[in-house]
């Protein structure tokens, strides 16, 4: 069997979590390809509601292998709290698998990510100070210390001693701040961390691998989202990794001809978090209504998301980029109030239109958008369990959506709950 890749679409907080654990269902492992805790994802089940941020989607299914691939860096602290509280409410975590080759976020990542996003005052990129952007940097630069490297204490030891030679030099020459002590941290994280997570650290490449070969089904969560994808997001208002369908590949182990569907996750309006260009970004009553309506607050941070109509130029771009075999669109329900339902068509700058995104993001930032106005249906669509049931203009709605961007509609949120879902592709 082949594999399958759920990404989102626009900057994040799409209802990532809800559509993974729909379709993991179905799966037997569930691989979390990239990113870190800086990204939460809520899941709805039977009326219970589970905030994950590391921990794969799939956790919530007995039959289902979660695993942590090695393109995730992982707070120890973190991953255990999560499995605590999961193990607190009755769901297993015996089955987690948690790759030897993933990298450690330490305290003193967290406490750089700090500092600099301090440092950068009024240019600040919004980060979370979650010591997610360091332990990638640490991860380039080499000096990286990995899961593996908690089963082995001399190892562990000298790697967090060599690192934290330069580390102590920029906290205590460029920021005034005390060093860190190697000694402290190595006791505490094999002390406390290394026996636990033990039971739990495996060739994550190898037993994707072997569930693929064996006929399994196996899915590739992301983190974030396109637009906030290292290489092809709004630069450098963005994460440390590559969100995209094609950062399963080298987070999980695969290759290209290993994944043959793309589900790209879209909410029926935009959101994004801290700061950066966003063409349809609303500051009036309709904003305020997709952020009350929807409470659209980070789950992680608890911050006040930037509401805006949704982007059929970002969605385009995002249909190329991750080679998207469908379209899940979230949160309709949200839009039910509505008179007027306005889609983004495409941008005009300097005079000039532009129906893709421009390459060049100070047009980006200068961009206003160009929109199409559609009707409303002014309907609860909350208990709506069957496509027929649509009114028309929901239908008009999805069909426009599907026009402009050129990918099939096959899955429609109508709630936060598991079963508030329409199958919408014939």
């Amino acid at each position: 069997m082949a594999a399958t890749v759920v990404v989102g679409t626009q900057w994040g907080d799409e209802g990532k979590g809800k559509f993974t654990d729909l379709v993991a269902g179905q799966m037997s492992m569930v691989v979390r390809y990239q990113g870190g805790h800086n990204a939460g994802h809520t899941l709805v089940v039977d009326g219970e509601s589970f905030a994950l941020q590391l921990v794969p989607s799939g956790v919530l299914y007995p039959h289902v292998t979660p695993v942590i691939g090695n393109g995730v860096v992982v707070d120890p602290r973190v991953l255990l709290a999560e499995m605590d509280m999961l193990e607190s409410r009755g769901v297993s975590t015996e089955k987690l698998r948690l790759s030897g080759n993933a990298h450690l976020i330490l305290p003193y990542h967290q406490e750089l990510d700090a500092l600099h996003e301090r440092h950068l005052g009024k240019n600040k990129l919004g980060t979370t100070k979650r010591g997610i952007g360091p332990a990638y940097a640490d991860r380039s630069m080499r000096v990286g210390i990995r899961v593996q490297d908690l089963l082995d204490e001399k190892i562990f030891r000298e790697k967090l001693r060599a690192a934290l030679e330069h580390t102590n030099r920029v906290l205590t020459r460029v920021f005034n701040r005390l060093p860190v002590d190697a000694d402290e941290v190595a006791d505490e994280y094999l002390g406390t961390c290394a026996p636990r997570l033990a039971p739990h650290i495996a060739d994550a490449v190898g037993l994707v691998h072997d569930e693929l070969d064996r006929g399994g089904d196996v899915l590739m969560e992301g983190a974030q989202a396109t637009f906030l994808d290292l290489d092809h997001g709004t630069y450098p208002f963005v994460t440390s990794s590559n969100p995209v369908a094609g950062g399963a590949c080298t987070g999980a182990g695969i290759g290209p001809r290993d994944i043959d569907r793309v589900i790209g996750i879209a909410k029926a309006y935009v959101t994004r978090v801290g700061a950066g260009p966003f063409p349809t970004e609303l500051f009036d009553e309709v904003g305020d209504h997709f952020v009350e309506v929807s409470h659209e607050y980070g789950t992680n941070t608890g911050r006040r998301r930037r509401p805006g109509w949704l982007d059929a130029v970002m969605l385009r771009y995002a249909a190329r980029v991750n080679s998207l075999s469908e379209l899940a669109i979230t949160k309709l329900d949200i839009l039910d109030q509505l008179e007027t339902i306005r889609v983004c068509v495409a941008y005009e700058a300097d005079g000039e239109r532009y129906d893709q995104l421009p390459y060049h993001q100070s047009v980006l930032h200068r961009a206003t958008p160009v929109y199409e106005d559609l009707p409303g249906w002014g309907v609860d669509l909350s208990d709506v369990t069957e496509r027929s049931q649509l009114p028309r203009e929901a239908e008009d709605y999805l069909a426009f959506v599907e026009q402009q961007v050129g990918v099939p509609v096959d899955m429609v949120g109508v709630g936060p709950g598991r079963h508030q879902v329409l199958r919408f592709a014939a």
